[in-house]
């Protein structure tokens, strides 16, 4: 016969491992249920940045600080034709398309064009420093967290994004090669729409 002393050790060893399942049990379940909820979202966000992106598709709102002081929103510009062009001070072809969009903001502005250039750069004091360096007749903005990029799904620079006077992504280029006479003609065709 065992004694008292004997029996505690089988039955806490016993405890214990029903303890031990339990949690395995409550933590898989969790981690299962957590994991769903991850998946879920990350397609939700997905599925929106595709739709917003989308040509045809509502143009996401943003608000960011412009190099020159005060902030710009997107919104403000709803009746105007607005070009989006994404920018880096480290790309080769953005100086190059941010030259070509000032003499194009130059000749459009009177009609309705409303050019907005959002810089990618991770260092923010670097962006500006080329901001300031290369004058624009349009604001040059910041987008440090990326959020506005991400929103319209940029993967490439320079990225430009047309948006009609609806607020509606009417166009997304992702490969400058100059503005040439189809661009053209597609911005013209957005600035005589009258809303």
């Amino acid at each position: 016969m065992m004694s008292n002393g004997a029996q505690r050790p089988a039955r806490r060893s016993s405890l214990l491992l029903q303890i031990k399942e339990l949690l395995v049990k409550r933590w898989s379940g969790l981690i299962v249920a957590m994991s769903v909820c991850v998946l879920g979202l990350q397609a939700a966000d997905a599925a929106a940045v595709a739709d917003a992106a989308a040509v045809g598709g509502n143009a996401p709102e943003f608000a960011l600080p412009a190099v020159a002081g005060g902030n710009v929103r997107l919104s403000e510009y709803r009746g105007d034709v607005v070009l989006l062009t994404f920018w880096s001070s480290r790309c080769a072809l953005c100086l190059s398309q941010l030259t070509a969009l000032d003499d194009l903001q130059t000749t459009y502005r009177s009609a309705g064009l409303v050019t907005l250039a959002i810089s990618v750069d991770d260092d923010p004091i670097r962006a500006a420093q080329f901001a300031r360096a290369h004058q624009a007749h349009f604001p040059l903005l910041l987008d440090r967290k990326k959020g506005v990029s991400r929103a319209y799904g940029i993967e490439r620079l320079p990225t430009m994004v047309l948006i009609d006077r609806r607020g509606r992504v009417s166009n997304l280029q992702a490969d400058f090669r100059g503005i040439d006479d189809l661009y053209i003609a597609r911005l013209r065709a957005l600035l005589d729409d009258p809303l």
